[in-house]
């Protein structure tokens, strides 16, 4: 007699869960990401640029206009003034840095914040305020963002985002992780000038406590990245903090600004009570100071000088955020086979419409932040991430007092680390083909020798125009970087142009 087994019951069969409309929204699991690597992605990156709230002001809310005038619209000659506008512009910094940076998470659904950007303030407030009115000048700015706006509504920005060769793209993510580097070193006083051109330390020694927060903070972290320790970064940065508050507390070093050469470089980390109070918001009172017509009402010679003007911050501004974007795509993996972003045009369309805004309220152009690099290669991968920046920047218009408490020395050892992490691509540009080798050269040093993203891309686009011209090679070359070769062109010319129209 055969036994017969028992039949098995079959397993049910479990269908598939679909993810969650939120899952689905942000694709945090298809870009290999979790919810904890995103907000700790999204404060990483906040923690490596919240120093624009304490330097913008500085830079925008202390300059006079050519009526001696703050950008606040009060006079200039009483301190008292100047106070008061500096808390006007922080307060306008963060709350606009947050809800550009939100809205990029939220439309771009891409990891990369934005806030005022930094040498673009300087370029406003030194170069164009004391020739004209701030209302003037803020309406430049709109301006400026109004045209980029146009080029990405029309589609030439995406197109020349394209048009850019693959090995080129790569040499501007190289060249980014080498200026970052300097950025961080620079921001530590690691790096200073001094010597025949510049110098470490001070003096070319190591002194000082908060270069000594800086070497440690610096060796812990490449001792946590060696490690493969998750949160290396925000564990850096706020053990760095910490260390820094003690150091001050006990030792009160004072800040560089003071005059002290071995003091901290950007800000003190020292508690102040008297920096609590309800934020300034006059400056959201834009029909009050951005004049979009004034600049315009000289003669020919003023309106090719504004014409010029416009051009040399769009290129800056069109060019840098160019650079960020595939940079900190690249950093992720977030490229797509074409070299592309995903969502390349709602991503520039929100970074265009942040210069519109900067302009608007007073801040000058916002644009999107290489420092996003740092919250990328800490975990995040997706716009969940900006929520969390932007919330941030928001929460700082009220809470100013402790981001003040983060120097620049506890962040910069995660902008060196994250410059060697970019550096790593150098590998993938052909050094052995003189057609991209040369320009990717050009491109890689010239961004941190002159301290420019705009002219290292520029002179790379300009050395590949020629070597393609020399070589009868023209064919090869996408139409429209003649086209943004001209404009490179102009850009160089602009101080011989503006000479000949005086």
């Amino acid at each position: 007699m055969v036994l017969k087994s028992p039949k098995a019951k079959a397993s049910p069969v479990v269908p598939a869960q679909r993810p969650s409309a939120f899952e689905a929204y942000f694709e945090i699991a298809r870009r290999g990401s979790t919810v904890p690597k995103e907000i700790r992605g999204g404060l990483v990156t906040f923690f490596s640029m919240a120093y624009i709230i304490a330097l913008n002001p500085l830079i925008v809310g202390t300059v006079a206009d050519a009526n001696g005038n703050l950008v606040s619209g009060l006079p200039a000659s009483d301190p008292v003034n100047v106070g008061l506008t500096i808390g006007m512009v922080a307060a306008a910094t963060a709350l606009v840095a947050g809800v550009l940076t939100a809205a990029m998470g939220l439309i771009g659904r891409f990891p990369v914040a934005l806030a005022t950007g930094l040498g673009l303030n300087s370029v406003v407030a030194y170069s164009l305020a004391p020739t004209m009115t701030w209302p003037q000048v803020m309406g430049l700015i709109v301006w400026e963002g109004v045209l980029i706006t146009i080029l990405v509504l029309t589609g030439f920005r995406k197109a020349v985002f394209s048009a850019v060769p693959k090995p080129l793209r790569t040499a501007i993510s190289v060249g980014i992780g080498l200026f970052i580097c300097l950025v961080g070193l620079a921001d530590a006083g690691f790096v200073r000038p001094g010597g025949a051109l510049v110098t470490m330390g001070v003096g070319g020694n190591l002194l000082g406590w908060p270069l000594l927060v800086f070497v440690v903070g610096l060796g812990v972290l490449v001792v946590l990245f060696v490690k493969r320790v998750k949160g290396a970064m925000l564990i850096t940065i706020a053990g760095a903090t910490i260390l820094s508050i003690l150091v001050e507390l006990l030792v009160k070093t004072g800040g560089k600004a003071d005059g002290h050469d071995t003091g901290w470089m950007l800000n003190v980390p020292a508690w102040s009570a008297d920096a609590w109070g309800w934020p300034d918001l006059e400056l959201l009172r834009f029909w009050d100071h951005v004049d979009l017509v004034g600049a315009f009402s000289g003669g020919p010679k003023v309106w090719i000088t504004l014409v010029l003007t416009i051009l040399a911050l769009m290129l800056a501004d069109f060019f840098d955020s160019m650079g960020t974007i595939v940079a900190v795509g690249q950093s992720g993996g977030l490229l797509k086979s074409n070299g592309n972003p995903p969502r390349t045009q709602e991503i520039l369309l929100v970074d265009s419409v942040a210069a519109i805004a900067g302009g608007l309220f007073s801040t000058s152009s916002n644009t999107s932040y290489i420092e996003s690099a740092a919250g990328v290669e800490d975990g995040a991968r997706t716009g969940l991430a900006n929520l969390v920046t932007g919330l941030c920047f928001i929460l700082a218009v009220f809470i100013s007092p402790i981001i003040k408490l983060v120097p620049s020395e506890a962040v910069a050892p995660v902008l060196v680390l994250v410059g060697f992490l970019m550096l790593r691509q150098v590998s993938e540009i052909d050094w052995a083909d003189p057609e991209v080798a040369l320009p990717a050269f050009f491109m890689v040093t010239l961004m941190a020798f002159t301290y420019s993203i705009t002219v290292g891309i520029g002179v790379g686009f300009l050395a590949y125009l020629l070597i393609k011209t020399v070589r009868r090679k023209w064919g090869q070359v996408h139409p429209l970087l003649w086209v943004v070769g001209g404009l490179f062109l102009v850009y160089f010319a602009q101080g011989v142009i503006l000479e000949w129209v005086a």
